[in-house]
């Protein structure tokens, strides 16, 4: 008996403090007064228990503001975090080509900057392949850094 008037207590208390939870609250103050006053203690559990269940909701990065410009407000939504959504046949495409286009860059770079820095080796050990023959590599790397 007294177990379950422990628990109609704590019901009681969490409906008391239903109304200062700062998502019912804010939500109240957007309504008129006897529209607020109106809700029962249920119905705005039930509220935020429906408004404020959003899968989609958790984000690294979520700013969120208005601008007011002359009569005008203009609100901004900037939001950063992993994308749990499934991909679209063509986003997985664009993805792929992304990745390969990144890839053939960064090798395309690396084999260009490794192949100048084997020629700069060559030409400071005064190793020539082709006598009288020079890209020039080696006498500007000098003037600009030697």
């Amino acid at each position: 008996m007294e177990e379950q008037s422990l628990k109609a207590q704590s019901i009681s208390s969490q409906n008391d403090d239903i109304r200062c939870d700062p998502f019912i609250s804010k939500l109240l103050e957007r309504m008129p007064n006897d529209v607020s006053d109106s809700f029962s203690e249920k119905q705005l559990s039930y509220l935020k228990t429906a408004i404020g269940a959003r899968s989609w909701g958790q984000h690294r990065v979520d700013l969120r503001g208005t601008i007011g410009l002359f009569h005008w407000r203009y609100y901004f939504v900037f939001l950063f975090g992993r994308n749990r959504r499934e991909l679209s046949r063509l986003e997985n495409q664009l993805t792929l080509w992304g990745k390969a286009a990144f890839l053939t860059l960064f090798l395309s770079v690396s084999t260009i900057l490794g192949l100048v820095i084997l020629y700069l080796l060559k030409s400071a050990a005064g190793i020539d392949i082709f006598p009288n023959f020079s890209f020039g590599l080696w006498g500007w790397f000098q003037e600009e850094f030697l």
